[in-house]
């Protein structure tokens, strides 16, 4: 009888001890399921918005600058595209340009094609940029829930074998509570 009510009376002070009681790290943060989706919306109505809004602002300036330097090469090819075009015309309407008198048909029609593709591809890597930025926000809104504490960890291991003493490599993932 004794015994029986020793282990009730030690396995009632377990559960009552307050150094047992461990506090879950992923419940006491507030999650905010539509932030990844307001991060997303935010970078497509303004590039670079949802960055900020995931308070990255480092990120802002390659943001700018990658859309900037892909619409710039838009620009700038465009331009060139449509002075070779202007100036085959008026040489096939019998208006030669004094400018590129130099170049036949077929040179003034291969710059044409050069700078046409050129400019068609500054625009696919602007929108391809547009579209990474908001892919970006919102992939580090999600990342930005993710609970990464000092319990976690990831430890390279080396080790000697006892018998030919080479090392051996490992990987360990040890997680502490």
């Amino acid at each position: 009888m004794l015994f029986l009510f020793g282990n009730t009376l030690l396995f009632g002070q377990v559960k009552t001890d307050p150094i047992l009681t461990s506090k879950d790290t992923i419940k006491s943060q507030e999650i905010n399921p539509l932030a990844p989706a307001k991060a997303a919306f935010y970078s497509a109505i303004l590039p670079g918005l949802g960055q900020a809004y995931n308070k990255k602002y480092w990120k802002i300036p390659l943001v700018y600058g990658a859309i900037g330097t892909t619409l710039y090469f838009y620009s700038l090819n465009n331009t060139k595209y449509h002075e070779f075009r202007d100036a085959y015309k008026s040489r096939l309407a019998g208006n030669p340009n004094e400018k590129y008198s130099y170049l036949d048909d077929t040179r003034l029609i291969t710059a044409q094609r050069f700078y046409q593709r050129n400019r068609d591809l500054s625009l696919l890597l602007t929108a391809g940029f547009y579209i990474l930025n908001i892919v970006d926000a919102n992939v580090d809104a999600h990342l930005l829930q993710f609970n990464v504490n000092d319990n976690l960890s990831l430890n390279p291991k080396l080790d000697t074998n006892e018998i030919n003493f080479k090392p051996n490599f490992g990987l360990a993932l040890n997680y502490t509570f």
